[in-house]
């Protein structure tokens, strides 16, 4: 008999149309959704262009060249010119995110347009609710959270996002829609929102830094993984039509843990510190940017998610 291996998995490794013919996890652009910046004013970034602020016409022109490259979904932020304890320009009729939704609708109708629903860009001190004496008031956080929902449904968006963590936030929505007539509006919360060191480059970008604390009072403990599917559970139960886990690469196994516990659609944000490290990385020379951003998406799908919040959309269009 041979010493040889009868077995050999190299068989199938050996041509690039061998390795994909066997390959078991794909991307696929229509999986990809491509968070934007919106604002009064335009911002560069050239460091990290995917958190550039667009002004209105700016935001036309990006979303006609990426969705003309085949982008079929996008998260829309909004940066206001003013802000206040109440957080009023996040639900305003005339709000930067309304008047967003308002110019993209009639012009691209096959685009899914999402919006996230939280108050931190559009309050004085920066935190996701209310804050009444010195503390993040959830109850009366959550009437808040529900008007802005309503306002970018009535101005166009597919589905609403919530990202605040208050609890019973999106009850509290999924009643409000119902009742300005939006029953069919999906809400994809924000389940699993960990309190992460890798926000910054966001937190820049739409100006949203708490000016006292931090976020650890409503943002999931990162040691903690049972409280997380508890939190999905929560959030189904109350009725999120989808659910997510946010950061993504430091919590590959929450989204593996989510994806094996529940059947809603799952999706994963890769955030802008795990973006910005790639960028560095790359600049430096360190690594190749398109190599480590696609390995890196491929184990986020590998995990279990179903769709991915990422900055490099824009550049996966080509890639792919």
């Amino acid at each position: 008999m041979s010493s040889f291996p009868v077995t050999r998995l190299r068989r199938f490794r050996r041509t690039p149309s061998l390795r994909a013919l066997v390959r078991e996890t794909r991307l696929q652009l229509d999986e990809l959704v491509l968070p934007l910046f919106v604002a009064p004013e335009p911002l560069p970034n050239e460091a990290l262009p995917a958190l550039q602020r667009f002004d209105l016409d700016g935001l036309l022109r990006e979303v006609e060249a990426v969705g003309s490259a085949g982008v079929r979904a996008v998260l829309l932020f909004g940066v206001p010119p003013e802000k206040d304890e109440q957080a009023s320009g996040a639900w305003a009729e005339e709000g930067i995110v309304q008047q967003a939704l308002r110019a993209l609708r009639p012009r691209f109708p096959e685009l899914v347009l999402v919006t996230d629903v939280c108050l931190c860009e559009y309050t004085s001190h920066g935190h996701c609710g209310v804050v009444v004496d010195g503390e993040v008031d959830n109850d009366r956080s959550l009437e808040l959270l529900a008007r802005t929902a309503v306002s970018h449904a009535e101005a166009g968006a597919d589905v609403v996002a919530p990202s605040d963590m208050m609890d019973g936030r999106v009850g509290a929505i999924r009643d409000a829609l119902d009742e300005h007539g939006f029953e069919s509006t999906p809400i994809l919360a924000y389940s699993a929102k960990y309190a992460s060191a890798f926000y910054g480059p966001f937190r820049e970008a739409a100006g949203s830094a708490p000016a006292f604390g931090d976020r650890r009072s409503y943002q999931l403990d990162p040691a903690n993984l049972r409280e997380a599917l508890r939190e999905c559970e929560l959030d189904l139960e109350e009725g999120a039509d989808a659910i997510m886990v946010k950061p993504a690469l430091s919590y590959l196994d929450v989204i593996r843990a989510v994806r094996e516990a529940f059947d809603a659609p799952l999706a994963a944000y890769n955030v802008s510190g795990e973006y910005a490290l790639v960028k560095a990385a790359a600049r430096a020379g360190w690594i190749d940017e398109r190599a480590a951003a696609l390995e890196s998406l491929t184990a986020i799908k590998r995990a279990g998610a179903d769709l991915i919040i990422s900055y490099w959309t824009k550049d996966l269009a080509g890639w792919l």
